[in-house]
């Protein structure tokens, strides 16, 4: 017999055992395959992946966050209707002033009052003391609203760079988000530092973080913080690298300022000659006053002189409003 046979014989005989010893244990593998398979089922993983699936969950993944900016640009833009004009309550709120109605009425009764006594005083007819008067009761105490409410606005910018810089150290660090944000609530300059004792406090009242995160733009209406309400909520519903989101945004912060303060050094020479154009009237009028009394004082003892003021002050008081918004740039 040849060694070619014997071989066929020995495959033959391996593959003839091979047979007989799955028949004889074919209903026990059938029982283990639909054993493995139902359990499979129950918990979820009763197929492999494939590549066309797995690359479906940063497809999931991008669908959430674009849902989650979806929402939070309507939120703003519902928010951005009262924005331009918030209530008087809402912007002493964003002053930091902690005044009641009551009290601003109070205050700005005190301020009519004041003017008016100080224009009569001064021997001023009283249509211009009634004027004073109405220019301190609407006008003065607003003014200081607003002016108050800019410049606490411009510090929370100011600062809020440092305090993204402060959590992003925090998370590396492994810190939570929260811990990050009771530092800087104990340790940041105001106002950042009482708007994250803010949030810090809000959350601990039951809201969930970005909710929490997601009032203070109402509080600080700035770019700044609707950037960091929407990388916080982002972050709480579709996850991803908040060290990294947050950074990027701390650099985003950092540029702006710095645009900023380029634009208001090159704009800085048509301020310069929009207060020279705007003051020349004044002094000239000044000048001729001190040099010839008698050519320029008619202007104030005749009543077409009266007309001639009001309408040069009003033509005055058009063009600086125009070089005022040729300058002003919003960014």
């Amino acid at each position: 017999m040849s060694l070619l046979m014997l071989i066929a014989i020995g495959v033959l005989a391996t593959l003839s055992a091979g047979g007989l010893t799955y028949a004889l244990l074919f209903d026990r593998i059938q029982k283990e395959n639909t054993t493995a398979r139902r359990i499979d089922m129950i918990q979820g993983t009763g197929r492999i992946e494939t590549p066309r699936e797995a690359a479906a969950d940063p497809a999931k993944r991008r669908k959430s966050i674009q849902e989650t900016l979806r929402e939070v640009e309507q939120r703003e833009k519902a928010k951005s209707k009262h924005s331009k004009s918030p209530p008087l309550v809402l912007r002493m709120q964003q002053a930091g002033l902690h005044w009641s109605r009551r009290t601003f009425i109070l205050i700005s009764l005190a301020v009519g009052v004041v003017t008016y006594l100080v224009a009569a005083i001064m021997g001023a007819p009283i249509y211009i003391s009634a004027a004073a008067a109405a220019a301190g009761l609407l006008g003065l105490p607003r003014w200081i609203v607003n002016f108050l409410r800019k410049r606490r606005m411009t510090k929370f910018v100011d600062e809020f760079a440092n305090a993204m810089d402060v959590i992003v150290r925090g998370v590396k660090a492994g810190l939570p988000l929260n811990d990050c944000i009771r530092i800087i609530a104990s340790e940041a300059a105001e106002p950042v530092k009482s708007e994250f004792r803010t949030i810090s406090e809000t959350q601990a009242m039951g809201l969930s973080l970005a909710e929490a995160v997601g009032k203070l733009p109402e509080r600080v209406p700035t770019q700044e913080a609707i950037f960091f309400a929407i990388v916080v909520a982002i972050q709480q519903r579709a996850g991803g690298n908040l060290a990294e989101a947050l950074g990027n945004l701390s650099r985003v912060l950092r540029e702006r300022r710095k645009m900023k303060g380029k634009i208001s050094a090159m704009s800085m020479e048509a301020k310069a000659s929009s207060v020279i154009i705007g003051a020349l009237p004044v002094v000239v009028m000044a000048l001729v006053y001190l040099t010839s009394p008698s050519y320029i004082v008619l202007l104030f003892t005749d009543p077409i002189g009266h007309v001639i003021l009001a309408c040069s002050a009003t033509w005055m008081f058009i063009g600086i409003m125009v070089m005022r918004k040729m300058i002003r740039f919003d960014f």
